[in-house]
């Protein structure tokens, strides 16, 4: 079997977040499917095969950590279409049935990609005990982010505090399901960017994700209530980095980046 690694929002390799894809003939049992991401050892690893034609998907779509199976991942989302355009393995727009409903990638004349993904729910809340300990800074707001992305998303004073984040992974770990988004508005947009955030993932091994695509579908509506429009581009200020360019509509938020691969090679350990 066929196995790449996909850098994705980014343009150049060793940037953006990387993401190990590969394409089946059908899923093999879950504990192959965890050991390959734990190989792997990237953020996320997708594995994708081909659904009959005439359903309402064209491919199914499962994403793990190296520690767990995960409900929604835009990165490999984007990496996986990346794959299967370029290899010709499929042309224009591409339906995935995963565990999130059917997401569709769009393909752009400027090179880009473009995922339809469900908005995030928002709700504010309590400011838990214990989170501006371990993040390291006082949040101005925190909001749950919803089931679906499952993660506490607070406000932070700036985007010099953003970037200069030390946090207690660990202690990060008991303030929801997946982990911690911080986000600030951009010191200067002239710098294009509106936004920015960093992403600590503990409860899925993860102690901080380099771009992250499903914390954007909670980051777009919270920046264009803010911001007071929908279309903006969000920075995720990692140390590999990366750009998000999002859309707000309504229910559903568009996310669109570039991919490259870096690696691809034999995968000999069959199932």
């Amino acid at each position: 079997m066929r196995i790449r690694i996909v850098d994705a929002f980014t343009d150049r390799p060793f940037s953006g977040n990387p993401a190990g894809v590969l394409l089946l003939d059908s899923f093999p049992d879950d504990a192959w499917l965890q050991n390959v991401a734990l190989e792997v050892n990237h953020a996320e690893t997708a594995f994708a095969h081909r659904l009959p034609e005439g359903g309402e998907a064209d491919w199914a779509l499962r994403w793990f950590t190296p520690a767990a199976e995960v409900a929604m991942c835009g990165h490999a989302t984007l990496a996986t279409a990346h794959v299967l355009h370029t290899t010709g393995a499929h042309d224009g727009p591409v339906r995935f049935a995963t565990r999130s409903g059917v997401l569709i990638a769009t393909p752009r004349q400027d090179g880009s990609i473009t995922l339809d993904f469900p908005t995030a729910p928002l709700t504010e809340v309590e400011l838990p005990a214990g989170v501006a300990k371990a993040l390291g800074a006082e949040p101005r707001a925190a909001f749950d982010t919803g089931p679906q992305v499952g993660d506490l998303l607070v406000e932070l004073a700036d985007e010099q505090t953003v970037r200069a984040l030390t946090p207690d992974h660990k202690a990060l770990a008991a303030f929801s399901a997946r982990g911690v988004i911080a986000t600030a508005r951009a010191e200067d947009p002239a710098h294009g960017y509106d936004f920015v955030s960093r992403c600590f993932f503990p409860n899925v091994g993860i102690d901080e994700d380099p771009v992250t695509g499903s914390a954007h579908t909670a980051l777009t509506p919270f920046w264009a209530g803010r911001l007071g429009r929908p279309d903006l581009t969000g920075l995720q200020a990692s140390p590999r980095s990366g750009r998000v360019r999002v859309e707000l509509r309504g229910e559903r938020t568009l996310l669109s980046g570039r991919a490259v691969t870096v690696i691809e090679g034999d995968l000999l350990a069959r199932p």
